[in-house]
């Protein structure tokens, strides 16, 4: 192995990650290594890594190999592994871009939630059609401190529970999960959005991420609080025949999500590149010990 693996430093409205290029799938990621990577102290930091593979060389993405050549084996900032990642998809994109694999238009990538559609635009957005939400039955409760509210389930390929609240402060400091009822609503953990109202169709969440704590962003969480509140606002596009947006700010930026007609569901916002550099191979095996 190299004594040094090439990354990069990305972020989509601030939600950042580590970038790993990896085309042949011979970088060995464990979850220790990817949590000693995003350490914002001791490590490169980030929000969560991007390990970017081509398809055929990822034995979870062989299957998706002939509708995308690449795949993003996307981990969370603590080394466990998730199914998608909005934000994540953007600059996953932006890096294709950036080192010749794409260009703009449109381009498909394979992820754990599915292969995802994303359009690189010339003013510098990306959107990704992100499928459609999945709206779970049942009663959900999230907490925080004595304060409790009803929240909607969504399920955007990841588990999404959202609350709409008065406050964002009462969101408290969200450096641990909210609590969350009942428990078999998400046997896997979920994501927990708090949302205020802004304007018409105009929103603004923070958000608790599965193995990442709060972070500026979530793409996911965005879309599933785009159809959250739509199905509040008595909106279903499957029902009116009309596409319906919402502008989503988060604590980093702004997305808009589309839900169209067919259920299918689109983001856009910005993707950055802000760093490349070289890990060092000692650094990291000194770090898993």
């Amino acid at each position: 192995m190299s004594t040094r693996i090439a990354f990069l430093k990305g972020h989509g409205t601030e939600n950042d990650f580590v970038i790993v290029p990896d085309p042949e799938n011979t970088v060995d990621l464990s979850p220790a290594a990817v949590a000693a990577l995003c350490d914002r102290r001791a490590g490169v930091g980030g929000d969560g890594l991007l390990h970017v593979v081509r398809s055929a060389a990822h034995p979870e993405a062989k299957d998706m190999a002939s509708e995308a050549k690449w795949f993003m084996d996307y981990r969370n900032g603590d080394g466990s592994i998730a199914e998608m990642c909005g934000n994540g998809v953007r600059v996953f994109a932006r890096y294709l871009q950036r080192a010749g694999h794409a260009g703009e238009g449109d381009l498909a990538i394979a992820t754990r939630g599915g292969v995802k559609t994303v359009h690189l635009a010339k003013d510098g957005d990306v959107t990704v059609g992100m499928g459609k939400a999945l709206l779970p039955d049942g009663d959900v409760t999230v907490s925080v401190g004595e304060r409790a509210w009803p929240a909607r389930n969504v399920n955007m390929g990841n588990p999404h529970a959202v609350a709409f609240v008065d406050d964002l402060a009462h969101a408290g400091d969200l450096y641990s999960p909210p609590p969350f009822s009942p428990a078999a609503a998400f046997p896997d953990g979920v994501n927990i959005e708090f949302v205020v109202d802004r304007g018409p169709r105009h929103v603004a969440l923070r958000v608790y991420e599965r193995g990442a704590g709060e972070t500026r962003s979530c793409g996911t969480g965005a879309c599933a609080v785009a159809v959250a509140a739509a199905r509040r606002d008595g909106v279903d596009p499957a029902v009116t025949g009309t596409p319906t947006t919402y502008t989503v700010d988060v604590p980093g930026g702004t997305l808009v999500i589309t839900e169209r007609v067919d259920g299918e569901i689109e983001m856009t916002g910005p993707a950055v590149i802000v760093a490349e550099g070289e890990i060092d191979v000692e650094w990291m095996g000194s770090a898993l010990h």
